[in-house]
């Protein structure tokens, strides 16, 4: 299904694999060896143009087909993904450096997604109104009609298909793109499995780009919504662009998540939570557990064991290797981790466990002690790094989990689950976990954050996606036309 032949120099337009057309092309690069596995067509604003006009076309058609047309293809979707779950899950493994089990988790929420946007289609999809008027009034719900959807390096398989997929359901042509350090993975699987799975020529297309296809997204006429997910520095620009050209733009931001550890708390549950949530594919989640604040009585456990467990962290190769942490994807993120690390032990933190690394393979890394201002503490730093502190009382933890920008995720550890949550209610954030770590997903929740992580919009669940995809259409029918007095 994925074999180079077809894709190599290529983008996804008009339902075939064609050059793009300025001509240049991106390296698919293996993190962990340097190996070049292919090369990607790499779109320019041309191409959105031209993509635009064949999905408004391709749009309308797919949109009138019987509903339980577009829920067959996405059930299809779900079944291949499952069918071809080795050939992606290796590609996940290779381009994106993901660890064996994020990349079976990866391709079963891909096919989760496409499971559950299978029901959107038959969704009610308006309500009957009040009216003054003796005539039926309608709120109905319709396609947005050409949707972007921009998906990150760090997760493109979950990142792309929860937007793209729910998307299609409603009736949508969808024109992608995936980041290009990761757009085998994040763009031709997805093209590739709605190809087998009978999706209309058109009505998806992949233009993996830089900066100016996201550009032109905003500015060409024929798409009407942008889901971009990335960074909060990105999404402003994204969200500018957008606002300038009146386009709804459904943004998902960076986070800098907080573990709140409460006195009552099991140390040994706490840092297993912990480590899972720091270090899964090398930090290199928007839900990672950034900020680690534990409870002064237990805190001194708490960074002794935590240090201890990464340390005996393995980090290799995740397709010859039994690892729990795989490469970061590129030079450039390696060294910003490594800046914020060592400047925010310049600010005062305590380095206990890791802070080095071999080419693109980084320790998992403990810093206590942290200062709220020290900059692994108050940043996002998208790789395996704890910044751990401590904390006397509630109001102490709520006033550290609120400091800074980010609403994202939050996790809650205590033996009393009905006084984490009391206690969340005073943390502003969009996704709360009692006794769980951080990073959870599935494809039914409603997904999305707070302030910098977000603004408001939510992927996941069928209201969510409904209200993401589709606009809402007055509409009145009356037997007899009224008489008005001139």
């Amino acid at each position: 299904m994925l074999e180079a032949s077809v894709w190599n120099e290529r983008i996804y337009l008009g339902g075939e694999w064609v050059a793009p057309s300025g001509g240049q092309t991106y390296p698919v690069v293996e993190p962990a060896t340097g190996d070049e596995l292919g090369r990607i067509g790499r779109a320019e604003p041309a191409d959105v143009r031209q993509a635009g006009q064949v999905a408004t076309e391709a749009q309308r058609a797919w949109a009138a087909l019987p509903h339980t047309e577009r829920a067959a293809v996405l059930r299809r979707a779900g079944d291949l993904w499952n069918t071809h779950a080795e050939e992606v899950m290796d590609w996940n493994v290779r381009e994106v450096g993901a660890v064996p089990g994020m990349a079976g988790f990866a391709q079963s929420v891909a096919a989760q997604e496409c499971y559950e946007a299978a029901a959107l289609p038959s969704h009610p999809h308006g309500q009957v109104l009040a009216s003054a008027e003796p005539r039926l009034s309608l709120a109905q719900r319709v396609p947005a009609g050409v949707v972007a959807v921009i998906s990150p390096f760090n997760v493109p398989l979950i990142l792309g298909i929860r937007a793209v997929a729910p998307a299609l359901a409603l009736g949508n042509a969808v024109i992608l793109k995936p980041d290009p350090r990761t757009a085998v993975t994040g763009g031709v699987t997805m093209a590739r499995i709605f190809e087998e799975a009978g999706l209309p020529a058109g009505v998806l297309q992949v233009l993996p780009g830089g900066a100016d296809v996201g550009e032109a997204f905003a500015s060409d006429p024929s798409i009407r919504v942008i889901a971009f997910t990335g960074s909060t520095a990105a999404g402003r620009k994204v969200g500018e662009a957008a606002g300038r050209h009146l386009k709804r733009a459904h943004l998902e931001l960076g986070g800098n998540s907080a573990l709140v550890v409460l006195e009552d708390a099991d140390v040994d549950q706490a840092v297993n939570l912990a480590a899972w949530g720091a270090f899964f594919h090398q930090g290199q989640i928007c839900m990672t557990v950034g900020r680690h604040l534990v409870h002064e009585s237990l805190y001194d456990a708490y960074v002794e064991k935590l240090a201890a467990k990464a340390d005996h962290l393995p980090v290799g190769n995740p397709a010859t290797e039994q690892v729990a942490l795989g490469p970061i994807i590129d030079e450039g993120q390696r060294d910003k981790i490594h800046g914020l690390v060592t400047a925010s032990q310049e600010a005062g933190a305590r380095l206990v466990a890791g802070g080095s690394y071999d080419g693109l393979f980084y320790r998992p890394t403990v810093l206590a002690d942290s200062p709220i201002d020290a900059p692994a503490f108050a940043e996002e730093v998208f790789g395996p790094v704890a910044s751990v502190a401590s904390f006397s009382t509630l109001d102490e933890a709520v006033k550290l989990a609120s400091s800074g920008d980010y609403g994202l995720s939050l996790g809650i550890v205590t033996r009393d689950a009905m006084r984490g949550l009391e206690l969340a209610g005073h943390i502003p954030t969009g996704i709360v976990h009692v006794n769980d770590q951080t990073v959870n997903d599935e494809a039914n929740a409603p997904f999305g954050g707070l302030g910098a992580s977000g603004t408001g919009s939510r992927h996941g669940g069928a209201e969510a996606n409904i209200e993401a995809f589709t606009e809402t259409r007055w509409v009145t029918l009356r037997s007899e036309p009224p008489t008005y007095p001139f």
